[in-house]
């Protein structure tokens, strides 16, 4: 457990060093909650190597969840707070939003409770990255969405809820389900819009 989260988080970190603009002279408040809060998802990414812990401690992995999702709220306000929001601080958050999901989707499959087709909720997000290799309209920048930002958050809220163990097979289902055809509708919305407004260019 402990050597797979030190992996995710050693990875984490080496993307981070790697993307961060030399002359910020730091990470900043905001992009360190956000580092904390990757911190928390390393932790969740570790249970995965031990189902039975997984299992066993549902309630407190789904309590962690619950504040890396608290924190997820958190960066972005203290980032307006302090005029440091960033090209790099949003995409930094975006992308442990999608660790996030992948880790929870994968936690599911793992208890077995939820099929191989949970997965496509938290794959949805990287399959989108590798198209945009090779058709680079999917590539450009998506105007500011509160629909986007909705469904994330209940994605991360059903999948946490569905982690719980009074959420039976049938629920699980439905609370992954309505997860997965949010996310499928949101990105159709955004890749229709990104095609248009290629096309206009």
């Amino acid at each position: 457990m402990l050597l797979l989260a030190a992996v995710a988080y050693l990875v984490m970190a080496g993307l981070i060093l790697a993307g961060v603009p030399r002359h910020w002279g730091g990470l900043g408040l905001a992009n360190r909650i956000t580092l904390w809060r990757g911190t928390l998802i390393a932790l969740l990414a570790g249970t995965l190597a031990d189902p039975g812990l997984l299992a066993q401690y549902a309630v407190p992995l789904a309590a962690l969840a619950l504040l890396a999702l608290v924190l997820d709220g958190v960066d972005g306000a203290v980032a307006r707070r302090t005029s440091t929001q960033s090209e790099f601080g949003a995409r930094f958050d975006m992308e442990l939003d999608a660790f996030l999901i992948l880790v929870l989707c994968l936690a599911l499959l793992s208890l077995g409770k939820a099929g191989p087709w949970v997965l496509a909720i938290g794959a949805m997000r990287y399959a989108f990255v590798i198209a945009g290799l090779k058709l680079s309209w999917l590539t450009a920048a998506l105007p500011e969405s509160r629909r986007r930002k909705a469904v994330c958050v209940w994605q991360v809220a059903a999948l946490m809820i569905a982690l719980l163990p009074v959420a039976g097979t049938t629920a699980t289902t439905w609370l992954a389900g309505s997860a997965l055809v949010g996310l499928a509708g949101s990105f159709i919305i955004d890749i229709r819009w990104l095609y248009r407004h290629a096309s206009t260019r």
